[in-house]
């Protein structure tokens, strides 16, 4: 399987401590970053992956310190969102499977081997239901399909976790509204919002997997880069 990693943003929430490290570099111990440590767990999973790593601030810190990857870069960071980060590596939608994972994401080793390193066979995201108040980016189901993804949503069913699964033919969907977004000026989209718009102009069904029952975070704000520091260092504690 195919795994990319959008982390060219500039963790503006997380300023001042991402002014000179990247967040997705935020130590969870002495030797392992927030990025290291989901590369690792998917390699471990996934014997075959194949990971695309989309940076643009600090990039090269970035580079220095992630091994085995592949690196597109966005030069457009500042002033573009993750659809515009995507657009930089879409020959990579080109594929079977690929999972698309925002850079800030931590999550416990066994979400990544039970849920994220799974082939899928039709389009979905990751969304946590116990998240009910507060969430950044929210979705709206109704039975196993989301109906909106969303930041204004004032009634939801979870917040998305910053992943999406998608196979070939809906790939295929997504690059090509990514493309028409991208030339109506809409750079400054998440790409996501690609999928929002096949839902509404194409009935696109898009599914959901709930993972509500395993450890995990967005790093948005200080208090989640500790728990991302919990749920790192506990497994450690537990594999001693």
């Amino acid at each position: 399987m195919k795994y990319i990693f959008m982390v060219a943003g500039k963790g503006s929430r997380l300023q001042p401590l991402t002014l000179k490290h990247p967040k997705s570099m935020y130590k969870l111990d002495e030797n392992t970053t927030l990025l290291q440590r989901m590369v690792k767990l998917i390699k471990k999973h996934d014997a075959e992956a194949d990971i695309v790593i989309v940076t643009g601030h600090m990039h090269r810190a970035i580079e220095e310190q992630v091994e085995g990857v592949r690196f597109v870069y966005n030069p457009f960071y500042e002033v573009t969102n993750s659809i515009a980060s995507l657009w930089f590596a879409q020959k990579e939608l080109d594929t079977d499977n690929v999972v698309l994972i925002d850079g800030d994401i931590v999550m416990s080793d066994e979400l990544v081997q039970e849920v994220m390193c799974k082939p899928v066979d039709r389009p979905l995201v990751l969304l946590d239901s116990s998240i009910k108040t507060d969430g950044d980016y929210n979705v709206e189901v109704s039975g196993d399909r989301v109906l909106v993804m969303s930041k204004d949503l004032e009634n939801y069913y979870g917040e998305y976790a910053g992943v999406t699964m998608l196979d070939r033919e809906s790939a295929s969907q997504m690059r090509t509204e990514m493309n028409l977004m991208v030339e109506e000026g809409f750079y400054d989209q998440w790409y996501e919002n690609a999928l929002v718009q096949l839902i509404f102009k194409n009935n696109f069904k898009l599914y959901y997997t709930d993972i509500a029952n395993y450890e995990w975070t967005e790093v948005d704000c200080v208090n989640d880069l500790l728990q991302a520091k919990r749920i790192h260092m506990k497994e450690i504690t537990d594999n001693n």
